[in-house]
Formats: C-alpha cells, structure tokens, sequence
C-alpha cells in the first residue's frame, strides 16, 4: 500500500513543509498512523482521501510544532527559508520558485494549505472539502483570498 501512495504523499507534504528531510519524517509519520489506525478506517470516503486527511494534519502538525520552536517574525522566517532552499540540494527551483514559495509562506496555514491543493494539485473543492473537513464554500474563499495575497506580495516584491 505504501508504494502506492507514497508519492504523492511525499510531493503533498513537501510542498507544505518544504524540505526533503522534514518531508520524510512527515510521510513516515504518516505511514505509521495509517496502518495503526487503519483497522479503524469506516470506508466513508475514499481510501486516498483518509491517506491525504492523516498526511495534511501531520504536516500542519509539524509546521506549528517547527513554528514554536523558532520563535521569529513571519518575515524573518520567509528570508530564512528562501536562503534555506537556495542552499538545499534537493531543491531545484529558481528565483521565481523561490519568491512563490515565500509568498505562500506569508500566508496563514488554512489559506496556505487550500493554495497548494488547489493551485498545484489542481485538486477539486469537493476532495479538499473531504480532507480538510470544511465546507466548499469556506475554501473557495481561502483560495480567493490566498490569490489575492500572493498577488500582492508578488508585485512588491518587483
């Protein structure tokens, strides 16, 4: 099961807690939830879909536990993480990649977590809807407001 999904879960986790060595822990986590908790899984939803839900909240785990720890303003943590990524050899973007991400970053954790979905996932309303366990409507408009921030923040930083 676990080379079936881990992929995916791999590139989902990476996006939110973007490195390699954070995202690995991250999966792993997530794996172990998944077989220790699966005996409990009621089939209401899709396999993937209660996959991606224990992925998601490890992630946001990790990022709020990580966010405690370092104890610094959001825009010392963004310049931070753009030289952090610069100096990763995992990662391969470029300058507007990294910009992207640092926009993302400056965003709270909900609006940030409805963006990667839907913007490079390209998932539906509907399954987010599922793995976040909100409504529709609700992330339709995180995603609204998420665009128009990153919009903002891409054109002052020009």
């Amino acid at each position: 099961m676990i080379q079936s999904y881990q992929e995916i879960v791999y590139t989902r986790v990476r996006r939110m807690v973007h490195f390699h060595e954070d995202a690995n822990d991250v999966v792993q986590n997530t794996f172990i939830k998944v077989y220790r908790y699966l005996p409990d899984f009621k089939g209401q939803s899709a396999l993937s879909t209660w996959i991606y839900r224990i992925a998601t909240n490890e992630s946001i785990n990790h990022i709020n536990k990580n966010k405690k720890r370092q104890n610094l303003s959001v825009e010392a943590m963004v310049e931070e993480l753009g030289k952090e990524l610069m100096a990763d050899a995992y990662f391969d973007g470029n300058e507007g990649q990294i910009e992207l991400i640092k926009s993302i970053e400056q965003l709270p954790l909900k609006q940030r977590t409805v963006f990667n979905m839907r913007y490079f996932e390209e998932m539906p309303y509907v399954e987010m809807s599922e793995i976040l366990e909100t409504s529709v409507g609700s992330l339709k408009a995180s995603y609204h407001h998420a665009v128009k921030k990153i919009e903002t923040y891409l054109r002052e930083e020009k």
